[in-house]
Order: C-alpha cells, then structure tokens, then sequence
C-alpha cells in the first residue's frame, strides 16, 4: 500500500488552489469532483478561491452506494465485487462524472476516514483517488494516512489537488 505524503497542511492548501486553477485557466479547461469520505470538502478547498467559477465545474458528494450509482453510474455490480473503498469504484466515478458533465478533468475519492468502519484489507486511512482527463487516462492511487478523520481527510484533499496538478503539468 502507498503512503504518499500530503503535500500540504490545510493551511497551505490555497496555495495548491492557486496552482490549479492557473493551470485550469491557461487551458480553458474545468473540473469537477466526486466525492464520499471527504463531503465536498475538495469543491468547498476550490471554491473558496474567488473567481473560481472560471475553472471550477460541479461536484457531487457520492457518500452512499446508492448515490455513487444514481449520480455516477457506478455499477452496483462492481460496488459488490471490489467495495466502495477500491481502484475499480474511484475510476468508475471520475469517469461516470466526466461522462455527465462537461469538465475536462475529473477527481474522484472514496476511502475510511475513521474512527469506526476499517478492515483488515482497508484500515482506517485508506483512501483511493482517482483522476479522469478528458482524452486521456484515468489515474488512481492507493492512499493510507495515519490519523484522525480531520486528518484523513484533509490528506486527501490536498492528494487529490495535487493529482489534478500533476495531470496538467503532462
């Protein structure tokens, strides 16, 4: 299992923000996200920088299963097989997202934030993003994060930023 390390602490997220964004904007492109163990809190990092309805799209808190399938198109076959918590579903949902919405890049993330709800196989902190380009691939990684919820999820968070970053930056 990978441990990437966040990039940074929630107060320097901005920072990350305003990466993106400019990368977005240089491109004309958008993005959207879908979301389950952060909330929205990847959409409320981005939106909180003003004139973020230049790059910024839609998001879609995708917390139960149902929604994931409603909302994404997530197969509930493939919930059943892998669990929410897994490559195949996060891939799903970044492309189930950029097939509804006409952002160009889409992140995806669905983990065990805590304290309750882990496994043997998916502990408390694991996490799986995913980022989908239009055009181009899907990239997903397997994240564990030790901490508390706060920290998981701001973890991801600033993971997720950091892929959307690193998929423009090729």
């Amino acid at each position: 299992m990978s441990a990437p390390t966040p990039t940074s602490s929630p107060s320097a997220l901005p920072e990350q923000v305003a990466r993106l964004a400019e990368a977005l904007c240089q491109r004309g492109w958008r993005l959207a996200t879908a979301e389950s163990c952060t909330g929205g809190l990847i959409a409320a990092t981005c939106t909180d920088r003003a004139g973020s309805s230049e790059w910024f799209d839609r998001a879609v808190v995708t917390y139960s299963n149902q929604a994931k399938t409603e909302l994404l198109g997530v197969p509930a076959a493939l919930i059943d097989a892998h669990g929410a918590v897994s490559e195949a579903v996060v891939r799903a949902m970044a492309d189930g997202l950029l097939q509804r919405s006409p952002a160009h890049i889409a992140l995806a993330v669905s983990g065990v934030a805590g304290p309750g709800g882990g496994s043997a196989d998916k502990p408390v902190g694991t996490v799986w993003l995913a980022c989908a380009v239009r055009g181009g691939a899907t990239v997903a990684l397997r994240c564990w994060w030790p901490g508390d919820r706060a920290a998981v999820r701001w973890a991801a968070v600033s993971q997720a930023l950091d892929m959307a970053w690193q998929a423009l930056s090729k």
